[in-house]
């Protein structure tokens, strides 16, 4: 019943026929559905700005974004509009948006929360739903509402066979932790840098192993977005080949170079991908957790563009998501907390990555931090 318009020009008289899962069980267990947030088209940047709505801004700065592709609900809980927000993430668009905008933000395990229903099946499978929160408690309490099996999404994950909110109670045991500060490839602004270097000291303080890894996996951005755009190509092939000029002229481009694709490139695509998962899963044979920048900047203009360097360092394709986007392709879980704010006065976010399926472990290690470093009582002030 509500309008459901991906943010694009072309669907904006398009209204649901039915909720999706999510919502549903939000709803049945007394969630108050407000209204819809605001999103690039089709979620397809880190910058919440579309032809239809126009741009969505920052509390925390008028003049920069919240963040994409869930900006408009990072907008609403760093405005205090509401406590809790969906969200959902592909490369990072619940991550991404939770550093700029100083939320909570969890991108869930591939299939901890159902899809649907859908028309079609979504073949690169890198999305998952999430939450936007201020606190981690809030983010535990949305995963025992949400979480769990359903006939409409064949991939979706067994029951957790646990409350995510009780598991919070619970001590940590002693965990060994990896730090990359830069996956050896990516610049990272120097404030931005030192917020997160110090946020790793209270998980040293807390009496867990903490070492630097200085490689990461293989840049990852461009075959990301390669494989995302022929996915969204396939599917809405024939509103954008009617509507096109109703949709941003770069985000056309690129789903046009999709339509390129071949065997052999995908072929190419899908080793690529493998390559980061083997690399994460030789990691995570030695550590717990892996601890990283969430971006490698602060938020950027309201109406972009993103920063293409840093300290005279190019930074690599998608280089905003250079730390999210190899964690939707393994399909493990992984946080942005806020650790504190830049020179400029916006926040700073560090993400925490955990091994596959143990979202229950993300939760834990972020409260932990949360209880040492408490984000959630500082706000922007809103008119």
């Amino acid at each position: 019943g509500m309008p459901t318009t991906h943010g694009c020009l072309p669907l904006k008289d398009h209204v649901a026929a039915e909720d999706s899962v999510q919502v549903r069980r939000l709803r049945a267990a007394g969630a108050v559905v407000v209204g819809k947030t605001n999103t690039p088209e089709f979620g397809y940047t880190a910058i919440t700005k579309n032809l239809l709505f126009g741009v969505t801004r920052s509390p925390w700065d008028p003049e920069r974004t919240p963040g994409g592709s869930s900006g408009g609900s990072a907008a609403a809980v760093a405005g205090r509009m509401l406590p809790l927000v969906t969200a959902s993430d592909g490369g990072g668009s619940i991550r991404l948006p939770a550093a700029f905008s100083g939320c909570f933000g969890l991108k869930t395990s591939f299939g901890r929360i159902p899809h649907g229903p859908s028309t079609s099946w979504e073949y690169v499978e890198t999305a998952v739903y999430g939450p936007l929160t201020k606190t981690v408690e809030d983010a535990a309490f949305f995963l025992d509402v949400t979480a769990g099996p359903a006939p409409e999404d064949p991939r979706s994950l067994p029951p957790p066979g646990l409350s995510y909110r009780e598991a919070l109670r619970e001590p940590l045991p002693r965990l060994r932790i990896a730090y990359a500060r830069d996956f050896g490839y990516v610049p990272v602004q120097r404030d931005v840098a030192e917020a997160v270097e110090e946020a790793v000291g209270v998980f040293r303080a807390l009496g867990h192993q903490v070492f630097e890894v200085a490689d990461g996996p293989e840049p990852a951005g461009a075959a990301w977005a390669m494989t995302g755009n022929f996915d969204i190509a396939g599917r809405w092939h024939e509103v954008i080949t009617r509507h096109g000029e109703d949709l941003p002229r770069s985000y056309v481009q690129g789903l046009r170079a999709a339509w390129e694709m071949t065997p052999e490139r995908w072929g190419e695509l899908a080793r690529a991908r493998m390559r980061v998962a083997r690399w994460s899963a030789e990691l995570f044979q030695r550590v717990d957790l892996l601890i990283t920048p969430t971006t490698p900047f602060e938020a950027p203009p309201a109406k972009g563009p993103f920063p293409v360097e840093i300290d005279g360092r190019r930074l690599p394709p998608a280089g905003v998501a250079a730390f999210t986007i190899p964690f939707n392709l393994t399909w493990q879980p992984a946080a942005s907390v806020r650790v504190g704010l830049s020179r400029a006065g916006l926040p700073i976010g560090m993400q925490i990555v955990g091994p596959w399926h143990r979202d229950d472990l993300v939760l834990r290690a972020a409260a932990a931090f949360q209880r040492e470093r408490p984000w959630h009582p500082r706000w922007p002030e809103v008119p």
